[in-house]
């Protein structure tokens, strides 16, 4: 029976890669369905996801691949399969909501080991999913006892990425740390303008014609990390805050899921604080 394998390479540029490479899978007798690179030449950088099918052994034909790339290269031969997620949430349904719709439907493309929040409000949502639910409240904790509890819950499952469904608190660096490059957020595209409480109406006050979202990596850098996807949304006058407010909310569930399908299908090099998306 054949395999099939999502190929991915970061290495520093050099001449010839495509070609040595794709003789590799070549002299393997493989067949590539797929192939994308790209070069930064500001760093010099190269980066290919390719995807190939035929027979072989992963482990091989990553020490096959590692042969003719540069000494710095970083690859990866990952072969398809669903992922596995855990998602934060505080009280906001509608990030949470599409996803628990989207896995419902089999569009997901993973498995949602958990739903925990610092808040029990969106309990029943999640339960009629069948999916275990853990509320761990905040109240008269600091951040990092609160954050400890909440370690201690989320180290009990397997995952792939953390999805922060609207999960209103801040992280710590010893959080972000224990979790790195693997948490995802999503929220409006203001920051850093309208930061607070109800940015929505904050921005309607200005008379913004725009309204947006952004998805990205989680880092020590306050909603700063490297960007998975974005979109944004024309608005004027006749639109109030609420009216904005659902508008926005619309595009941020929207934003989320094109950036969960770009993580959990091995479509995203980090390249720095930028990404390279295939």
């Amino acid at each position: 029976m054949e395999n099939r394998a999502r190929v991915l390479i970061d290495c520093e540029d050099a001449k010839g890669l495509v070609y040595k490479i794709s003789k590799v899978f070549y002299d393997r007798g493989l067949n590539i369905d797929n192939n994308r690179e790209f070069v930064d030449k500001e760093y010099g950088r190269f980066f290919m996801r390719t995807v190939v099918t035929g027979l072989f052994d992963s482990d091989e034909l990553l020490q096959e691949v590692k042969s003719v790339v540069p000494q710095d290269a970083h690859i990866r031969v990952i072969e398809p399969k669903d992922k596995k997620i855990v998602i934060l949430a505080t009280k906001e349904s509608h990030a949470l909501g599409d996803i628990l719709i989207r896995y419902a439907d089999g569009e997901l493309g993973a498995e949602i080991e958990c739903v925990i929040a610092n808040h029990d409000t969106l309990k029943g949502l999640v339960e009629r999913f069948d999916i275990p639910f853990f509320h761990i409240p905040a109240e008269d904790l600091s951040r990092e006892e609160h954050e400890e509890k909440v370690m201690n819950c989320i180290d009990k499952h397997e995952f792939d990425y953390m999805v922060l469904a609207k999960y209103m608190r801040i992280l710590t660096p010893t959080f972000v740390k224990a979790y790195e490059l693997k948490i995802i957020n999503i929220h409006h595209s203001f920051l850093p303008a309208f930061i607070g409480a109800n940015p929505y109406k904050q921005a309607f006050e200005r008379g913004v014609k725009i309204i947006g979202a952004t998805a990205h990596f989680v880092t020590d850098d306050l909603d700063e990390g490297p960007i998975i996807a974005q979109d944004v949304i024309p608005v004027n006058h006749r639109l109030s805050w609420k009216d904005m407010q659902r508008a926005g909310r619309d595009g941020e569930k929207i934003v989320l899921s094109r950036a969960l399908s770009l993580v959990l299908h091995d479509r995203i090099f980090v390249n720095g604080n930028k990404t390279v998306i295939f």
